[in-house]
């Protein structure tokens, strides 16, 4: 079934004044990009008695002295070692001190403000036993700019982000450290000048707070929106590209494409022909000259299959934002005899972890195409002589663009090694009770590498095509004008920000100038004044 909202590119996360209402079951990638970036959360009224009701249950089973895994018993290998109902408070504090033992970089703001809402919003679902109060706590922490000092690395992705949640989760008892307007603070020194109270934690309350696929799940929804603007955004850096090299369009014909019909090919090949249409840049028919090379001919293929894997990736995060996944599940009744808690196995990773290790191999191999038509760019031997040698009216005296390759096949043979599929490897844990686990942290953090370096791989190419178009703007008769209705708006929101280079400078600055443009959307925007952009087709 096709999708006809507008495409996540152009989300703007400031246009919501109003708090985003966490129901437990229409959480969006939109809604979590917006609350990373600041917006506000409510609990909805719906979702209050359903944790009520299974709060119930999880109070009458320590009442009740039944055996319930983590709720009277230990974790993992101690499920076998039953806990005392005056020792369940203890057993939770225990957990999250004993868990949090993370390590390497912290995670961003935004990773940890996505991390929050996903977690409060699958608690709302009313399936982990937990007290309102606690998923309350973790809404004003958002709501009032305290965020978890987290550790990035120790997650298996398995019973879920144990390690990564077992840190967001101290600050909530008032341990652990936490930025508070642009402060580092212990946990509780963090809640106490934001006006806000530490939770005690009950039973079960431990264990609904660290299982689960957090992690994977918010900076997998930060990678598809960002995925999602670095798509378009090749596209329309390979257009300006066919510009700059006199190229043809005739490969993007929509008849070539409709024999072939692949969806996203289709979308990107109509997409190409709406920026290009009216250029006066590209080849006429020439007998002579009939067909470019791959990089230029094969764009709608190679950029059609990325979208693929992107909004499969899209697919899976949508399902996971709203899907009860840490264990044991509470299944409350209006019968409390047919109340029943299951163990079972939905904190694992496998769903996250392949989607995000297909995203990133096809996103990596799109940066191999970015950096090849970069390279044809500057080197005049490969592009006949139409452009000058690394893009520089002065080579040998000066080396123009010639560092700027470099870098682009720097970043693209790293994503090479970044692209094997984490999700290929396990290696059991918990004195093999946990043994196969998914790897879908390392997956995501990957994937955020890949996405970074071919976000700067396409800044790169863009900077180097809008060099070489004002190159060809000194032919007789053209100029920026004639380009394409969309590849001309992007042309000039580059030179916004990067003028012509008539000297060597040092190009680093430019790289992450114009990376940031990619990244925010910005030259996806600047298309869409003119040009409507394909939105996700979830077929």
């Amino acid at each position: 079934m096709a999708d006809s909202r507008a495409p996540e590119a152009l989300t703007d996360p400031q246009a919501h004044t109003d708090p985003l209402a966490l129901t437990g079951h229409d959480l969006t990638i939109d809604d979590v990009v917006a609350v990373a970036r600041g917006r506000t959360v409510a609990i909805h009224p719906d979702a209050l008695p359903r944790m009520e009701r299974s709060r119930e249950v999880v109070d009458r089973l320590v009442s009740e002295g039944r055996i319930a895994y983590g709720i009277t018993t230990g974790f993992g290998r101690f499920k076998d070692k039953l806990i005392s109902a005056d020792q369940v408070a203890e057993l939770q504090l225990n957990l999250i001190r004993s868990h949090a033992a993370g390590t390497g970089p912290e995670l961003d703001e935004e990773t940890v403000r996505a991390m929050l809402v996903i977690r409060a919003n699958t608690l709302a679902m009313g399936y982990s036993g937990i007290r309102t109060e606690v998923v309350q706590l973790m809404a004003d922490m958002l709501n009032a700019g305290v965020h978890p000092c987290i550790p990035g690395r120790g997650s298996l992705g398995a019973s879920g982000d144990l390690a990564t949640l077992a840190h967001m989760s101290l600050v909530l008892i008032g341990e652990g450290e936490a930025m508070y307007r642009s402060r580092r603070l212990d946990g509780a020194s963090a809640l106490q000048d934001a006006g806000l109270l530490p939770v005690t934690l009950g039973a079960k309350e431990g264990l609904a707070l660290t299982n689960g696929t957090t992690l994977m799940a918010g900076l997998g929804a930060l990678l598809v929106h960002r995925a999602t603007h670095l798509a378009l955004t090749a596209d329309i850096a390979a257009a300006m590209t066919l510009e700059a090299l006199s190229g043809t369009d005739r490969a993007y014909d929509a008849r070539v494409h409709a024999i072939r019909p692949h969806p996203r090919q289709i979308a990107c090949a109509g997409f190409l022909r709406d920026i290009l249409n009216g250029s006066r840049l590209l080849r006429a028919d020439n007998p002579g000259n009939v067909q470019d090379p791959y990089t230029l001919r094969c764009v709608p293929q190679v950029h059609g299959t990325v979208r693929d894997t992107i909004d499969y990736a899209r697919w899976v995060v949508g399902i996971e934002l709203n899907a009860a996944n840490d264990n044991p599940l509470v299944f409350a009744s209006d019968d409390p005899d047919e109340a029943e808690v299951i163990s079972a196995g939905n904190f694992h990773g496998e769903p996250i972890a392949v989607a995000m290790d297909s995203m990133k191999l096809a996103l990596a191999d799109m940066g191999n195409m970015s950096e090849r038509r970069a390279a044809r760019l500057v080197d005049a031997d490969s592009n006949e002589g139409i452009l000058p040698m690394f893009l520089t009216d002065h080579g040998g005296l000066e080396s123009g663009l010639m560092l700027a390759q470099y870098t682009a096949a720097a970043l693209a043979s790293e994503n090479k090694v970044l692209a094997h599929p984490a999700s290929a490897d396990s290696i059991p844990s918990g004195a093999n009770t946990e043994d196969h686990v998914s790897m879908g942290a390392a997956s995501v953090h990957h994937t955020h590498q890949v996405v970074e370096n071919v976000e700067t791989i396409v800044a790169i190419e863009l900077i180097a095509a809008a060099q070489a178009i004002d190159f060809r703007c000194r032919e007789p008769e053209i100029t920026p004008e004639d380009m394409g209705g969309g590849t001309g708006l992007a042309y000039r929101l580059i030179r916004r920000h990067v003028p012509f280079l008539d000297r060597d400078v040092p190009l680093s600055p430019l790289f992450e100038t114009v990376r940031e443009l990619v990244a925010k959307g910005d030259v996806v925007a600047a298309v869409a004044e003119k040009v409507e952009i394909p939105g996700p087709t979830l077929d």
